[in-house]
């Protein structure tokens, strides 16, 4: 591995990759979805993060086997790894209509979240923000920013879902690449070395 960590995000029909590169497991849940535009934001993340460790790796990525398993939900779920790169770090992402990927060496997070219409969620906000957050979040496009970057430690394996009100506002010894998409998609990516978002790649190109 020659270069530090590189980030991909679109919408899911700028993910022109194959599906028979998704293993049986990742076509059974795919399958289970309700509605073909979750399914769709689904498969085109377990894809783009292919193609993000793909790049990273200078491999192919069709020889790349994504696996997740967990104790409690066997697998499937858990933190992703690449078969044939163990020690590569790898997280994706999907919100309704957006799809993100990060591969690179370390511990890497993304995550990618819309942000709500209206006033302040303040429900939300007491539950996620540390009192300091508390204090100068006033809109929801702030809390957004917020919630995406303690999902991102989520990943990285820092951090708890109930412990996000008591932590996550210091990011000293990491790296934040943050990016919005529209009026109301925010992604935060936080990688070990300064991450470099590139372009999803075109069928048989390059990153």
């Amino acid at each position: 591995m020659t270069i530090g960590p590189l980030a991909m995000g679109g919408h899911p029909d700028e993910v022109r990759a194959p599906e028979d590169w998704l293993t049986e497991v990742e076509r059974e849940r795919a399958a289970r979805f309700r509605f073909e535009h979750d399914r769709d934001c689904f498969v085109a993340a377990h894809l783009l993060v292919r193609l993000c460790a793909a790049a990273v790796l200078d491999a192919d990525p069709a020889g790349l086997t994504l696996l997740q398993y967990c104790d409690l939900h066997g697998y499937g779920h858990g933190k992703p790894h690449i078969e044939q790169a163990p020690e590569l770090g790898v997280s994706f992402s999907h919100t309704r209509g957006y799809v993100c990927a990060v591969a690179g060496p370390g511990k890497v997070g993304v995550d990618a979240e819309r942000v709500r219409p209206g006033p302040l969620d303040t429900m939300l906000a007491d539950r996620v923000l540390t009192p300091r957050e508390r204090a100068l979040v006033t809109g929801n496009d702030e809390l957004m920013r917020h919630w995406t970057r303690k999902e991102a430690l989520i990943k990285r394996g820092e951090l708890t879902l109930d412990k996000l009100g008591e932590g996550g506002d210091d990011l000293t010894g990491r790296h934040l690449l943050e990016w919005s998409v529209g009026p109301d998609i925010r992604v935060a990516v936080v990688t070990d070395t300064p991450a470099r978002r590139v372009p999803i790649p075109e069928p048989g190109g390059g990153p």
